[in-house]
């Protein structure tokens, strides 16, 4: 990973490290860091948040209007596990150094934007506006 060494995400760490402070510190003191349990939570938290999101995506696609409800309450439940699942990794990225720290830095603004896109999504549900089924025709073009 060439982004492991750049001296582009250090910088973008340090920003992070800048912007999220108080965040950061109260990760820490959270019952969600590594040394807590001996082990990470935020790697079984993201497979939640993202089995959420992919089951409801799966659903939207290949049931459609059937299973909206069901597509909703997973959708839900993803941007619910997804607040712990960023508290857990904030902790964890405040004591790595070096190439993880950089990583984790280019890493938090990808899931950031996942996540308010499911927040969105989950807006439109609420507001009765679901994504419309995927038709044969609209997979040839």
């Amino acid at each position: 990973m060439r982004f492991a060494e750049s001296p582009i995400s250090e910088r973008l760490a340090d920003a992070q490290n800048l912007v999220y402070a108080p965040v950061l510190e109260w990760a820490r003191r959270s019952l969600l860091p590594s040394d807590v349990l001996g082990h990470s939570l935020h790697p079984v938290l993201t497979d939640l948040t993202l089995g959420c999101w992919t089951s409801a995506t799966l659903l939207d696609v290949v049931s459609g209007p059937a299973s909206r409800h069901a597509a909703s309450l997973l959708t839900s439940a993803g941007v619910a596990v997804a607040v712990p699942t960023a508290v857990a990794g904030a902790a964890d990225w405040a004591e790595m150094t070096g190439s993880q720290r950089r990583v984790g830095a280019v890493h938090a603004p990808g899931t950031d934007i996942a996540t308010f896109l499911f927040i969105g999504s989950q807006a439109a549900r609420l507001r009765g506006r679901y994504p419309p089924r995927p038709t044969w025709e609209s997979w040839q073009t």
